[in-house]
C-alpha cells in the first residue's frame, strides 16, 4: 500500500522518502521478492513518483481512488483479480526482512483462519520511545497493528476472522510516520552496519 499523503512526515511522497539513499518502498519490495509471486503497488493521485518508480522496477501498479486505507486496499485487491491469499503491507516498514515475511506466511499457512494480522506489543514501542496511533487490548495484552496482514482475496470486501500474530520484533514496530520515526530507523540501520563491520 503506497498511496498515503505522508503529511506528518512532511517530506513529499512517503514511499519515496530516502533512507540511506534508497526509497522506503524499496526496502519493503526487497523483503517481499523471495517469498511472493506477485508484487502489486497500490498508488493514488498523491503518489505519482511512487507509480513511476514502481513501473521502472517492473512492478505491477494499481491506481486506487485515495479514499482511505481500507477502501483503497479493497479496490487494489479486486482490481488485481486475486482470489487466494494476499499479503497486504504498508510501504513504510523499511526494517522488514525476508525472514519475517517467510515467518508470517508460514504461520498463516499453519492456521485455519482465512486471515492473519500482525501486531507488536505496546511495551516494545514504549522501549523505543514511540507513541503508536492505534492500540488494541487483545486477551489482556496491549498490542499495536504492524501494517502487515494476509487476507483471502475473494472475500476482501467482507470482515474476515483473523489470527492475531504477535511478534516482538523491532522491524515491525517502526513504520515511518514522522521525522522522529525516520531518525530512529536511521540509528538502527547505522548500528547494524557498524556491527556488521
Amino acid at each position: 500500500m503506497a498511496g498515503g499523503r505522508g503529511t506528518r512526515l512532511g517530506m513529499g511522497e512517503k514511499p519515496m522518502v530516502r533512507l540511506y539513499g534508497r526509497p522506503l518502498i524499496d526496502y519493503v519490495v526487497s523483503a517481499l521478492r523471495p517469498s511472493v509471486e506477485r508484487i502489486i503497488v497500490a498508488t493514488t493521485s498523491a503518489t505519482p513518483e511512487t507509480r513511476v518508480w514502481s513501473l521502472e522496477k517492473n512492478l505491477e501498479v494499481v491506481d486506487t481512488s485515495g479514499s482511505g486505507y481500507i477502501p483503497d486496499m479493497i479496490e487494489a485487491v479486486e482490481r488485481s483479480g486475486i482470489s487466494g491469499p494476499v499479503m497486504v503491507i504498508m510501504a513504510d516498514l523499511p526494517l522488514i526482512t525476508e525472514e519475517i515475511v517467510r515467518e508470517v506466511i508460514g504461520v498463516y499457512e499453519s492456521r485455519p483462519e482465512p486471515a492473519l494480522s500482525v501486531h507488536t506489543p505496546l511495551s516494545l514501542h514504549r522501549s523505543l520511545g514511540r507513541r503508536p496511533d492505534v492500540i488494541f487490548n487483545y486477551m489482556g495484552q496491549l498490542i499495536v497493528p504492524a501494517g502487515v496482514n494476509i487476507l483471502t482475496g475473494s472475500r476482501i470486501s467482507e470482515e474476515q476472522e483473523d489470527f492475531h500474530l504477535i511478534m516482538s520484533r523491532i522491524e515491525l514496530a517502526i513504520n515511518i510516520n514522522t521525522p522522529e520515526d525516520l531518525r530512529i530507523c536511521e540509528g538502527i540501520i547505522k548500528r547494524r552496519m557498524e556491527s556488521a563491520g
